[in-house]
């Protein structure tokens, strides 16, 4: 038997991709990065939250959504009766960009593999995606204040479009929409369950 025969299947985990992002020297934001973050949350999560990249707070600690953004997500999620415990958090481009620029073409893709399979581990029942750059990157999209609140399908997987919480740092009647949309997809959840669909049947 040959050696590449007997090899066993390598099985992939949400540790392993942790792993690979946090030595990632795919782009040059490597070189510039503090801390690459991976993203937390549980493997069971129902839903996953996608923003844009890590800003400064999160580039120190390694975690996303930890910084101002971080407040104002935590504080809408409890309004709407969401567990942060619950679901999973991370970003398009899981390290900072330098002076929060947006990421750059050659960067997300890059970083793409990373949360294709994270999305492939996790399998959530819809996909939260937090802002323009997001929506741009993973569906291609355009406006995100345009299509606010609107849950997408693509490929056999549910999305839900919402602002990215930094934009209510600096424009405070962002928050009310926020906190509607992530209400909006409470309910959603929530009334799958209440269904008693499936994963299989909610995809």
């Amino acid at each position: 038997m040959s050696s590449s025969s007997s090899r066993l299947p390598v099985v992939d985990s949400l540790e392993k991709v942790a792993g690979e992002v946090t030595g990632c020297p795919k782009c040059k934001l490597a070189r510039t990065r503090k801390n690459a973050v991976p993203g937390e949350g549980q493997l069971s999560a129902k839903v996953m939250f996608v923003g844009e990249a890590p800003g400064r707070s999160e580039d120190e600690k390694g975690r996303p959504f930890v910084g101002a953004a971080g407040k104002i997500l935590d504080e809408m999620l409890a309004k709407a009766g969401i567990s942060r415990s619950q679901v999973f958090i991370t970003n398009v481009v899981k390290c900072r960009p330098p002076n929060n620029r947006v990421p750059e073409d050659d960067e997300v893709q890059a970083c793409t593999p990373y949360l294709e399979r994270q999305i492939a581990l996790i399998r959530p029942r819809i996909i939260c995606i937090l802002g323009r750059t997001a929506y741009s990157s993973i569906l291609g999209g355009g406006s995100i204040t345009a299509n606010r609140g609107k849950i997408i399908e693509k490929a056999g997987q549910k999305y839900f479009l919402t602002i990215h919480p930094a934009a209510a740092i600096y424009n405070r009647s962002m928050l009310s929409l926020l906190e509607a949309d992530l209400k909006k997809l409470a309910k959603e959840i929530d009334g799958a369950e209440g269904r008693g669909e499936s994963l299989e049947d909610f995809m």
